[in-house]
């Protein structure tokens, strides 16, 4: 069904599940919390507060989802399958970091995860521009934050060898 064909209820009932499936991800840090390894953990003068992380990747969330649900408004096509493909597949590495990280207390395995994450988003953004060039950059902070997040977690995994 093409996106105009499709009721505004619809549309819009896409929407809340695409941000109920983006948010979802993040459920894992509600099952792994820093706790009192993570406090114990020495860390690099820039890193940030722990107040930041929340609103950060809610902020994130909401642009992934709405640029999901961009994509998914598009036609079926064989480039809408694949960018929802690789959408599913970097939301799956997102969602397995936390328990890497703080769960199992593996800075080092969470670290080679974040890379194939980064490597994922990269992929999913390349794969959103023909179907959607807002989606794609509605996913360029979320590259750019794990990124930053790449490099912290190396870090940690560094200073606490």
């Amino acid at each position: 069904m093409e996106p105009q064909a499709r009721p505004a209820w619809v549309r819009w009932l896409g929407l809340v599940g695409w941000l109920a499936l983006s948010f979802g991800a993040s459920a894992t840090g509600a099952l792994f919390m820093p706790g009192e390894w993570y406090a114990s953990l020495r860390k690099p003068s820039w890193n940030p507060p722990g107040w930041v992380f929340g609103p950060v990747w809610s902020a994130l969330y909401v642009a992934m989802a709405v640029a999901a649900w961009r994509v998914w408004l598009q036609g079926a096509s064989p480039a809408r399958r694949r960018a929802l493909g690789a959408f599913f597949a970097q939301l799956a590495l997102n969602a397995l970091w936390t328990p890497l990280f703080f769960g199992l207390h593996r800075p080092g395995v969470a670290f080679a995860e974040i890379v194939f994450l980064w490597l994922a988003i990269a992929w999913t953004i390349a794969a959103f521009r023909p179907v959607s060039r807002a989606a794609a950059w509605l996913l360029a902070p979320y590259l750019a934050w794990v990124t930053f997040a790449a490099v912290l977690n190396f870090t940690l995994w560094r200073l606490n060898a």
